[in-house]
């Protein structure tokens, strides 16, 4: 059976910004879904611990002040959403992510952060926005998840909520296998090691465009998790 009509597991945050070094943890989902089987879902709601800039809380409408009041302390929340995101991969289920090196190595850095064992290494990961990368390398326009669930005629939902956005990406995973067969063919240890090159080759594409206008523009090629040593030091 190809991997796509499986159990999937789409994982989304929101957080306090785009650095995964620094930024925190404010909404999370790790949701379960297809393979004949009911929807479930998990969310959570964290203080992070820090102030949700104004920019941020628009993307995901959560302030500081109802982050405050309404959350988890940070330190519970992250290691909830490991012990879910470990129970899934212990399962077998892969993990969906949309750009999933921004949302694996954010968590990674939260559970440094707070002295929790991180997640195992090598479990298979789906990332629609790599795969679409590959199979439709130039066509033209955004490659956000409201771009792709466009194209792919998704209904997004309550965009930029983790629990749409990680629904979404799921079934944005589901279309692309549906329409490349080359993609649905996979094994899913063959499919993570594809977008492992993939994501490389368009790091290295973006970097390229980038620096037109930065010199300095650096694009990580890991996928799916940015190793924490960085400059020497390990972080």
């Amino acid at each position: 059976m190809s991997w796509h009509l499986g159990r999937m597991c789409g994982f989304d945050l929101e957080t306090t910004g785009v650095d995964v070094e620094v930024d925190r943890i404010v909404t999370a989902t790790v949701v379960q879904c297809g393979g004949g089987q009911p929807t479930v879902a998990a969310n959570w709601l964290a203080d992070p611990g820090i102030e949700i800039p104004e920019g941020a809380a628009k993307v995901h409408g959560i302030t500081t002040e109802k982050a405050r009041a309404e959350g988890k302390p940070a330190i519970e929340v992250v290691a909830d959403v490991l012990a879910a995101l470990g129970q899934v991969i212990a399962s077998g289920v892969p993990i969906v992510a949309m750009n999933a090196r921004y949302d694996l190595t954010l968590l990674d850095r939260e559970a440094a952060r707070y002295g929790l064992p991180p997640l195992p290494v090598g479990f298979p990961v789906i990332d629609p926005l790599v795969l679409d990368k590959n199979v439709d390398q130039y066509r033209p326009g955004k490659r956000t998840l409201t771009a792709l669930c466009a194209h792919y005629e998704v209904n997004l939902g309550a965009a930029h909520t983790s629990e749409a956005d990680a629904l979404a990406a799921c079934r944005v995973a589901w279309r692309i296998a549906t329409r490349f067969p080359k993609v649905a063919d996979l094994s899913l240890a063959q499919l993570h090691t594809g977008q492992i090159g993939w994501a490389a080759v368009q790091a290295t594409s973006l970097q390229q465009h980038l620096r037109k206008k930065d010199p300095a523009a650096y694009c990580p090629p890991e996928w799916p998790l940015i190793s924490r040593q960085q400059n020497g030091e390990t972080r």
